[in-house]
């Protein structure tokens, strides 16, 4: 089926424009990724339990009108379709999306695709040259291969935790469900990659994509020192290799200031009124800053604490110096660079207006961006099957056949790879 990719591509168009993605995952390794192809305008058809769907959508609270507002964040732009695959009539709807689609999502532990029928070898059996990916928490081979796995887990398997937090204090997790978004964008680009290869080779892709494996290439700085024979460990918010670069208290919160260079530390010092930092011996190149980054500190905050903030950055923005204050999320998502950039906005559902976070892929010749609100459970079973040829009556049996008592019970998905708590 080679161009099948490229069917109806204009420069205008969306990127993925008629490409199709069954998405059989549960919380957001999958979802993340499915929803990445989204907003390049992906068809993507969400699986989900009937009755119960997604575990994602009663992820909270706190909740909105009965949906866990988490839920929309990975969401957007899906269809929904209710399918039990314990059932003839639900296994055989299942491959009949299969034949149409150009890519199948996974990330149940290993063994149990195989256990439900879907696993690589019978996906193809539909459509040869689907790209599948396969995720789980460490990937389909090795000792931990069956272990379940979380972003917790994988936070403190792969170092991340053993070099966040204070040096005094206890490990610290990353505020958000970092692994789980990692492994997400690895799956999205490596969809897009082997959809680029079988738009030149007609050939389909497995992938085998493990939590663990995608977060260590995000190590670097700290892998380097590792490299080194060097030992990482917790700093706060301290660089290993560069000074100043971190946060800073000031006289009414928190600023970040990084200089990343010897001309940026001299405007910095300039800029808060301290010539004298730079003629200091203790700080007078960057490797001298490192190793008396507790002075440094000590030195910088005694300054920065006499104005507020707000004041600060004023002065450090005139000088060119890179800044900025510790925001909340709200301030985050509200402001004037968020707003001039249009990366945050409102789609109606339902009668309802629902905050919708974009992706942040600006193309010149393409479209991006996403079009509809996150799906009810099973919003779109009759539509996307109507569109396969089924009759009313084979709507009306599939729908029915949907029994929540047979279907795929909650201890094969509640072990897929993903977030067990953000």
């Amino acid at each position: 089926m080679v161009g099948r990719l490229l069917r109806g591509v204009n420069s205008r168009d969306y990127i993925l424009e008629g490409v199709r993605v069954v998405d059989l995952s549960t919380f957001v390794t999958g979802g993340f990724c499915s929803l990445m192809l989204a907003n390049q305008g992906a068809d993507v058809i969400k699986v989900e339990r009937p009755d119960v769907g997604d575990d994602i959508r009663h992820s909270g609270p706190p909740f909105l009108d009965g949906e866990s507002p988490y839920y929309w964040t990975v969401n957007y732009d899906k269809r929904s379709v209710e399918l039990d695959l314990k059932s003839e009539a639900g296994t055989e709807a299942l491959f009949d999306l299969v034949a149409e689609a150009d890519v199948f999502v996974q990330n149940f532990r290993p063994g149990t695709a195989e256990r439900l029928g879907v696993d690589y070898d019978a996906v193809t059996e539909a459509c040869e040259d689907i790209v599948y990916c396969d995720i789980s928490a460490f990937g389909a081979t090795g000792p931990w291969r069956e272990r379940p796995g979380y972003d917790l887990l994988v936070q403190g398997l792969s170092g991340i935790m053993s070099v966040t937090g204070e040096a005094d204090g206890q490990p610290v997790k990353v505020g958000l469900p970092q692994t789980d978004l990692i492994t997400g964008m690895w799956a999205a680009f490596g969809i897009v990659s082997a959809l680029y290869r079988r738009e030149r080779t007609g050939e389909g892709e497995y992938m085998d994509l493990g939590m663990l494996d995608a977060t260590l290439p995000w190590l670097t700085k700290q892998a380097g020192k590792v490299f080194a024979g060097e030992e990482t460990g917790r700093m706060g918010t301290k660089d290993p290799v560069l000074a100043p670069y971190q946060t800073f208290r000031t006289k009414d919160s928190h600023l970040n200031v990084a200089c990343l260079n010897q001309k940026l530390w001299k405007e910095f010092c300039h800029a808060i009124d301290r010539p004298d930092l730079p003629e200091d011996e203790r700080f007078e190149t960057n490797a001298d800053r490192v190793d008396a980054m507790d002075e440094l500190e000590a030195e910088i905050e005694s300054t920065l604490g006499e104005r507020t903030t707000d004041e600060w950055m004023e002065v450090l923005v005139e000088a060119g110096v890179p800044a900025g204050p510790v925001q909340e999320v709200a301030d985050a998502l509200d402001n004037e660079q968020t707003e001039a950039r249009e990366m945050v906005g409102t789609m109606e559902a339902d009668g309802r207006e629902l905050p919708v976070v974009e992706h942040p892929l600006k193309f010149r010749h393409a479209e991006s961006g996403f079009r509809s609100p996150p799906p009810r459970l099973g919003e779109h079973t009759r539509e996307v099957f109507r569109e396969l040829g089924y009759s009313g009556q084979e709507l009306d049996r599939l729908v029915g056949e949907a029994d929540p008592a047979a279907s795929t019970d909650g201890a094969e998905t509640a072990t897929a790879a993903d977030t067990d708590e953000d």
